[in-house]
């Protein structure tokens, strides 16, 4: 029991409510999109299983990104698992791959009507996910692309991943609303990278604040806090997106109104982002996440 202990805070498991609540949420976007789908049991039986894939595979991403992170972590994340000793190179890899191949299996199992897009996506995700950890690509040490490796399969591709369970995802709703999570997501991540500068500088990792510095690099993922969720209204006016109109307008005030508060936070006092360890522009980054997929959500099924 204490080394299941272990594994289960190797995963990070407050990592692993965001993308279930995202893949259900993009579920049930689908289900309310036009035309709404016929009420039948497969409509809770594939956003099930698929939200238990979307948490299984972050927390196998996270288990690959902590063996190539090892000798950052023992600078920035000491007390983990694997840099306390707790957990050896061997049984982290185990557990890796072990995660990997059940969230596969998973989301072959989602397959409405038939289609497996949700494994292609879960695939192509897999893969963005090793880019972005393992050498000789380790995307994480090259800037902007850590971002951008982040946001593909956390942001776009986990919304598409939802909506496949429901709905084909061949038509652009689906790839729309997964472009305002992925374009939040590439400035919103580096709010964690800020307090980790010393840690990711020795292991090579330059990030965006270690490029440009604290201050520059809070300026510069600012407009992912706003512009995504004007994007909001835009889909709703132009008829791209087919929920509830005055729902998803009111959507897009209220997330924006949240962004600029959050950007007022960051830029302010910038320095504070580099000190604080967990600054609370990274809790606000979360809590902009939850909001947005329960609201897309209701905007979609009232």
């Amino acid at each position: 029991m204490k080394k299941l202990g272990i594994y289960l805070e190797f995963s990070r498991p407050f990592t692993l409510l965001a993308p279930a609540l995202g893949f259900a949420s993009g579920a049930a976007t689908a289900y309310g999109a036009a035309p709404r789908e016929a009420w039948h049991p497969d409509l809770i039986v594939y956003p099930l299983i698929g939200l238990t894939m979307a948490a299984v595979l972050n927390g196998a991403s996270n288990a690959l990104n902590q063996i190539y992170d090892l000798e950052i972590d023992r600078i920035n994340k000491p007390k983990r698992p694997m840099p306390s000793g707790r957990l050896t190179h061997a049984e982290a890899w185990v557990f890796t791959w072990v995660t990997y191949a059940i969230a596969l299996v998973l989301a072959w199992l989602v397959a409405p009507a038939g289609r497996h897009e949700c494994f292609w996506i879960v695939l192509i995700a897999t893969i963005i996910t090793f880019l972005y950890s393992v050498p000789p690509a380790r995307t994480k040490r090259l800037g902007i692309w850590a971002n951008i490796t982040i946001a593909i399969p956390r942001g776009v591709l986990l919304k598409v991943a939802g909506w496949s369970a429901v709905k084909t995802v061949l038509a652009p709703e689906p790839w729309y609303i997964g472009a305002i999570f992925g374009l939040f997501l590439v400035g919103a991540a580096t709010t964690k990278d800020f307090s980790d500068m010393e840690g990711d500088a020795r292991g090579g990792c330059k990030t965006l604040p270690i490029i440009y510095g604290i201050e520059r690099a809070a300026w510069m993922i600012s407009p992912s806090f706003v512009i995504p969720f004007v994007m909001i209204a835009v889909g709703a006016w132009t008829g791209i997106l087919t929920g509830n109109f005055l729902l998803l307008n009111a959507l897009a005030a209220v997330m924006t109104a949240y962004g600029l508060y959050v950007c007022y936070l960051m830029l302010r006092r910038p320095e504070d982002l580099a000190v604080e360890e967990n600054h609370v522009s990274w809790a606000h980054m979360y809590r902009m996440m939850f909001v947005a997929q329960i609201g897309f959500a209701l905007a979609y099924l009232l």
